[in-house]
């Protein structure tokens, strides 16, 4: 089984599915300009109008409710900026509660604002990267406008307890947000039950193009434009539409919808595998994240006395790709912030390794990391002992 390549990366991003491939290809004859009035015109925006409906459909809200943009982070941003927005026009409620374990789109902004003057609180979490619900509640008062929690962590998987924090947000008056980027193709999200105001989400994570995404906003909650320009999108979001992408994205959403049950199952399967081969093999692990509130086919593993860029290597050597922590700072030499956030020492923060299954992994595919990572964990501690 050597000299194969086992992508165990799929929280950073997926391939595209063969359908959505060929309906991308489909869809680059349709060259119109969707706002335009011809019949050439009109025909991407049906094709548009289509996938929104598909989006939409995935996500339990009406299509009216979608705003297509360029991805999650954009769509972070926008909801972000609403707020800003409105406080710096003298709203009463110039407070946004979040955490400390959000996406770099989330966290990056917050520390850009916060060093502006806003006023921002990041709850903490359990050791499990579970948000302190009774924390974030005492955080909540007259002054809080936002609150942004993501749904599953893009680093650990853990599944946040939304429903119940949009619960304590509308409680307190406050609108509520959360970034569903990686739990869209998992686990149902649902605008409608989890009651949330503001949903983000980006194609790439489930087998769609990159650089497509959207924003769903509940209908009558606040909004101001991120792109300013054209009439796009009902005036919300300028720039000429990406018709392909768009229709890849809303092809997307239909195979995530149809196939969620089976995908969940045989995800969580594949995990479980992993996880209790690592454990049987390997002495001296901690599996990071939420053993039971867990998205499936996200397993974070440190290994003590080996560091973490250093299993990578080793890995990629033997065809095997995996990351240490989120795609967006893989740059950095230092931990996961996530992980410290939920308390781990940073010797194993530096120490972790993510595998996330997808669509097209398979038990051999377990089978065979099983095989490699061992002897490489043995190497590797072995040389820090000398």
């Amino acid at each position: 089984m050597d000299n194969q390549m086992i992508y165990l990366d799929n929280n950073a991003t997926t391939r595209m599915a063969d359908e959505v491939i060929q309906a991308v290809c489909d869809a680059l004859v349709l060259f119109g300009n969707a706002s335009s009035m011809h019949g050439y015109g009109r025909d991407a925006e049906a094709a548009i109008e289509q996938a929104r409906s598909q989006v939409a459909s995935l996500v339990d809200c009406d299509p009216k409710e979608i705003i297509f943009t360029s991805g999650a982070s954009e769509s972070n941003n926008t909801v972000f900026n609403i707020f800003r927005d409105k406080i710096d026009l003298g709203a009463k409620r110039n407070r946004i509660v979040t955490t400390t374990i959000e996406h770099p789109s989330i966290i990056e902004t917050v520390k850009f604002l916060k060093a502006r003057g806003y006023l921002i609180d990041e709850v903490p979490v359990d050791s499990t990267g579970l948000v302190d619900v009774k924390k974030l509640e005492a955080y909540l008062g007259d002054d809080v406008a936002l609150v942004s929690v993501m749904t599953g962590n893009n680093e650990t998987g853990t599944i946040q307890p939304i429903k119940e924090i949009a619960a304590l947000a509308h409680s307190a008056g406050a609108y509520m947000h959360t970034d569903a980027t990686q739990a869209i193709g998992k686990i149902p999200v649902s605008l409608r039950d989890m009651d949330v105001d503001y949903m983000s989400l980006s194609g790439h994570k489930f087998y769609g193009p990159k650089g497509v995404g959207v924003l769903v906003v509940k209908n009558k909650s606040p909004f101001e434009a991120f792109v300013h320009g054209g009439h796009q999108e009902g005036g919300k979001r300028a720039g000429t539409y990406n018709t392909p992408s768009i229709v890849g994205l809303g092809v997307a959403a239909e195979l995530a919808q149809k196939h969620l049950v089976d995908e969940r199952e045989k995800l969580w399967h594949l995990r479980e595998m992993l996880r209790v081969g690592i454990l049987e093999k390997i002495p001296n692990v901690v599996i990071n994240g939420n053993p039971e509130h867990c998205l499936p086919g996200t397993l974070d593993v440190s290994f003590p006395s080996a560091e973490g860029e250093s299993i990578l290597l080793y890995l990629d050597l033997d065809g095997i790709e995996v990351s240490t922590g989120s795609a967006c700072a893989s740059g950095s030499l230092e931990p996961s912030y996530v992980l410290l956030a939920s308390g781990l020492d940073i010797e194993l923060a530096h120490g972790s390794i993510r595998f996330s299954f997808g669509h097209y992994n398979t038990e051999d595919d377990v089978r065979y990391v099983l095989e490699k990572l061992p002897p490489i964990i043995k190497r590797l501690r072995e040389l820090s002992t000398r």
